[in-house]
């Protein structure tokens, strides 16, 4: 088959949030780029697929991704677009991180159900049961609230949504950034301060993944990059890669850039929530990947390794 080189074929997942982030970047492309076709290839991936396991049972390397790879593999597509924090930092062989996005405010959420639309994560009462599939927020937030009940909750926005309002959960917890893209800013409660939960390493950016010698895509991709986003997040990968992490382990961050200076902060946290290791690392923006790595190892010397082995080793599928 015979493809015009004027047709840009992007991959997505099927998901309500991925779809309306990837028409997005099709609207943005097109607007630069109006002599191009720009197609969009739905698929579904592994985490969408299974919805009864936790996704630190799963495993996530590539979780989902790896159907989307595949395709650019086999050229049935031509780039991807994801959910940054989605994302492995260490990609396919042929394959790169071609663009980083503007990021939306990338700190989670407090969801509520309508009998509790008074409280805040302070004043929910003892016992209320908290629905999140990621150990990174459980495990903050267990460290500070130790009082509430932690249950997983799988599914897509509306999904978990739904189960919220039906009461099977008291609240849920959901990235901020999602939200808005879905125009559901009024079901956000609250946005849960960077003193009680760190964001996850991408979170509220938008990743696209690309073929590494398709020089053509490389350049269109050129218009949608932003510079301050992109020193931020290649830090934050930087640092998660350097721990062994991945999107399911109790690792969190945040970052800043002033004056071209980039501060970078970390954390990891044992399941339980009793024990948080925290540091620092600032320096110029350009050598984001560096300050990742001198930040893992500030945590590594504190005993971040023990602390990782030991959650690796309990939530592996036996």
């Amino acid at each position: 088959m015979v493809v015009s080189n004027r047709l840009i074929r992007i991959g997505s997942r099927k998901s309500q949030l991925a779809l309306v982030q990837t028409y997005w970047i099709q609207e943005q492309l097109q607007k630069h780029y109006p002599n191009y076709e720009f197609q969009i290839e739905t698929m579904s991936t592994q985490g969408d697929n299974i919805l009864d396991v936790a996704l630190a049972k799963i495993g996530d390397k590539g979780l989902f991704t790896k159907e989307l790879e595949v395709a650019m593999l086999q050229n049935r597509i031509d780039f991807a677009v994801h959910s940054l924090k989605d994302l492995p930092t260490n990609l396919p062989e042929g394959l790169m991180l071609g663009c980083i996005t503007e990021r939306e405010n990338p700190a989670d959420a407090l969801v509520v159900n309508e009998k509790y639309k008074n409280n805040k994560l302070d004043t929910l009462p003892e016992g209320s049961i908290i629905g999140t599939s990621s150990l990174r927020r459980l495990a903050q937030l267990r460290h500070h609230y130790p009082y509430l009940i932690f249950k997983d909750v799988r599914g897509n926005v509306n999904t978990r949504l739904a189960k919220l309002d039906a009461g099977e959960y008291d609240a849920i917890i959901l990235a901020a950034a999602g939200l808005k893209r879905l125009n559901m800013d009024n079901r956000i409660h609250q946005i849960i301060p960077e003193d009680i939960s760190l964001h996850a390493v991408g979170q509220g950016a938008l990743g696209i993944e690309c073929r590494a010698a398709d020089s053509r895509i490389l350049e269109l991709l050129e218009v949608l990059k932003h510079s301050e986003t992109h020193y931020r997040c290649m830090g934050e990968r930087s640092f998660l890669r350097a721990l062994e992490g991945g999107c399911q382990v109790p690792i969190g961050v945040t970052t800043k850039i002033e004056c071209n200076i980039l501060t970078l902060t970390g954390i990891v946290a044992s399941l339980d929530g009793k024990t948080m290791l925290k540091n620092t690392v600032s320096g110029h923006m350009e050598q984001a990947e560096n300050l990742g790595y001198e930040l893992s190892v500030c945590l590594r010397d504190a005993g971040a390794t023990e602390i990782l082995d030991k959650i690796f080793s309990e939530t592996r599928i036996q």
